[in-house]
């Protein structure tokens, strides 16, 4: 079960950078007067950031991607400096995985910004290879979620533009169809699954090999985030005390029936990328429930376009539907090579005016505190619970071993046929390893 071993599956077949602006040829000294200064173009000031960049159809407008754009421009004229993009997207499950590569590109300071996930984040944190971000102005407004899941090793080494909800998206119109109900709890969505089967829907939830441990995560973390106990109960994993493995194991058996009932396809699930897999299925009403971030129900490359009534809402739990919020984020590399560029410019992209601009268009969690936003409806489910404070955190930096990377890992296994206790046993392992260390 080394996670080191599965990090080096796969090899990089595709990407994209940005040719970066240099000063163009300029002429030499005048023939005969050599003593003549050369006048020089002054040269570009560019920062180099690696981000991942969604598909785009013809013609189609990325709301998303215009509201970074907007960002990076403000932060462009404000710092004076150019932002070249550099993206790669794995075309398959054999390719290597964004993750894998931006690992690769921070330890060899490739580029200068990043936008990476939470696994990654706590990894290379812990590696000493990202800047603190905590002297940066906009810091001082963020929402204290977002600062303590991105501090490691007492430094702030990520920040996002938004804060990341994970749902349950939910054609309503079937839902209305069978005289069904959002489900609450997973027994509730259990049921929900067996009347639309029964109602000739082969794989009630289209899945994909990313997101199918916010089920676990969800039912592992409800009591533990939302209890009263947070901080002893870390404590006792930290110290291992508690296993892990306890509070994966609801989690991990619920998804056992749901391959055993034919609830998802976990072949097809395995091998298929975010929303490229279950996407068109769920867009033509042939399964009613998906699960993604938020962002999504926003962009019209996702499902911000539905020719059904969507809804989003939290994921089922003990304690009800319950949002799950890993934090991606912004990071500069610690031996950057236009660090102090990337600092300044990192911070007009998170400040409170940024911000702003960028959830006014894509309808999103900012995270300042500062910054309000207006969700549509089919995300006021979700937001709701939100604002009541019921979350699971994916990612916590307080916790010494790596939740969302390693429990995608697991669920992993458990698609490609390893049994719940074998995948209790991977858990324990990586405790092991963890806390040895």
């Amino acid at each position: 079960m080394s996670r080191s071993k599965r990090l080096k599956r796969g090899c990089l077949v595709a990407a994209a950078a940005l040719v970066l602006l240099s000063c163009g040829g300029c002429l030499g000294p005048v023939e005969g007067d050599r003593n003549l200064l050369q006048e020089e173009e002054p040269q570009e000031r560019v920062v180099n950031l690696f981000s991942p960049m969604e598909k785009t159809s013809p013609n189609l407008e990325n709301v998303a991607r215009s509201a970074f754009d907007k960002t990076i421009a403000l932060a462009e004229e404000r710092v004076g400096v150019s932002v070249a993009y550099r993206t790669y997207t794995a075309e398959d499950h054999q390719d290597k995985t964004y993750d894998e590569v931006t690992m690769d590109r921070v330890r060899s300071n490739m580029d200068d910004i990043y936008v990476l996930n939470p696994d990654v984040i706590l990894t290379l944190g812990e590696e000493g290879v990202l800047m603190d971000l905590s002297g940066l102005e906009s810091a001082k407004n963020l929402r204290e979620i977002i600062r303590v899941a991105n501090t490691v090793d007492g430094k702030l080494v990520a920040i996002p533009q938004e804060v990341v909800a994970y749902g349950l998206f939910l054609n309503k119109d079937m839902f209305d169809r069978y005289g069904l109900k959002p489900p609450n709890t997973p027994e509730e969505f259990l049921d929900c699954c067996e009347v639309f089967q029964k109602n000739g829907i082969e794989t009630p939830l289209g899945a994909n090999r990313w997101w199918l441990e916010v089920f676990v995560l969800a039912q592992a973390y409800a009591e533990l985030y939302n209890g009263g106990n947070t901080e002893a109960e870390i404590a006792a994993l930290n110290s291992g005390e508690k296993k892990y493995s306890e509070y994966m194991r609801p989690g991990f058996e619920f998804l056992q029936v749901l391959i055993d009932r034919g609830y998802i396809d976990p072949e097809k699930a395995l091998v298929s990328e975010a929303i490229e897999g279950e996407g068109p299925d769920f867009l033509a009403q042939k399964t009613p429930m998906v699960v993604a971030y938020w962002g999504a129900a926003n962009t019209e490359t996702a499902y911000g376009a539905t020719e059904f009534e969507l809804q989003v809402v939290g994921l089922p739990s003990s304690r009800g539907q319950m949002p799950v919020m890993p934090m991606t984020g912004f990071c500069v590399g610690a031996n950057s090579e236009h660090a102090q560029d990337a600092m300044a410019t990192l911070d007009v992209i998170l400040s409170d005016e940024a911000l702003q601009i960028y959830t006014d268009i894509n309808k999103v969690i900012a995270a300042s505190k500062n910054v309000k936003t207006n969700c549509i409806p089919a995300l006021e489910p979700l937001n709701a619970r939100i604002e009541e404070g019921e979350i699971v955190v994916a990612s916590n930096a307080s916790m010494k071993l790596e939740q969302w990377g390693n429990t995608c890992l697991v669920v992993r296994d458990l698609l490609a046929g390893a049994t719940v206790d074998e995948c209790m046993a991977a858990f324990d392992r990586l405790q092991e390893e963890t806390l040895s260390k």
